[in-house]
């Protein structure tokens, strides 16, 4: 059985006081919750802040991004050691805003998620496609090669830490949302992309536009573990809806 869960990725919001007073309304609202994982990823600098403030309860921490070196001459990098030491033991991987803004790629996806694998991080590695992709039905190819060249070479056992999430670019931030029947489409079928032995364990999120509006419908579908929520994880009120759909 695949336990859900609700991420919020805060993007380039909160500073590490708003991030602590954050944990501190959300905590003892979702405090009895046992059957989802809760996890909040935030910029690096409100992470130690987050995780201090999460002690104690069943909120999970993660970084939004990472770089594949442990350590070197990478200005401006944070490396899976660095979140591990700030109480982090998830991180995303590969977002379609990392993608569109600072080149990343297949190939760095696939390199930042073996440094995550390495360090016993549990990595969200996201997949998706463009408007422009899905009008020209190319929305099953596009992720084929996201999955075949950004989680190459992995072993059996290393998929205990992956998770994909789902992520329709043309639905990030414009309150647009691929229906419950697209994204399971797309969910079942990077189910059937995964390796036949452990293609029923790893949980697949939906990550485009999740509201408290819509997460019923979506968490009703049986290929969808949960979801990467943006806007609505930036308040403590919506989420809370999200974690207790």
């Amino acid at each position: 059985m695949r336990k859900p869960i609700m991420a919020g990725n805060w993007k380039m919001y909160k500073t590490p006081t708003e991030a602590e007073d954050f944990v501190k309304a959300l905590a003892p609202q979702v405090k009895d919750v046992q059957d989802k994982v809760i996890l909040l990823c935030a910029p690096a600098t409100a992470l130690q802040k987050l995780s201090e403030a999460a002690v104690g309860t069943n909120i999970f921490i993660g970084g939004e991004n990472l770089f594949w070196e442990d350590e070197g001459a990478f200005t401006g990098e944070i490396s899976a050691p660095m979140l591990k030491a700030v109480g982090c033991s998830y991180v995303i991987i590969g977002h379609s805003e990392r993608r569109q803004y600072f080149g990343e790629t297949d190939e760095t996806v696939n390199k930042k998620l073996k440094a995550a694998i390495k360090h016993n991080l549990n990595a969200i590695v996201c997949v998706g496609e463009t408007l422009v992709q899905r009008e020209a039905n190319e929305t099953f190819k596009v992720i084929e090669k996201q999955i075949k060249d950004g989680l190459s070479g992995l072993a059996t056992r290393d998929w205990g830490l992956v998770t994909i999430a789902y992520e329709p670019v043309w639905a990030i931030g414009t309150g647009k949302t691929a229906s419950p029947e697209q994204a399971q489409d797309v969910h079942a079928h990077i189910r059937k992309l995964l390796p036949k032995e452990i293609g029923n364990d790893v949980r697949i999120l939906y990550g485009g536009s999740v509201k408290p509006e819509n997460v019923k419908e979506l968490m009703a579908k049986p290929d969808i573990d949960g979801g990467l929520v943006g806007g609505a994880a930036l308040k403590v009120e919506s989420f809370v809806k999200l974690i207790k759909y």
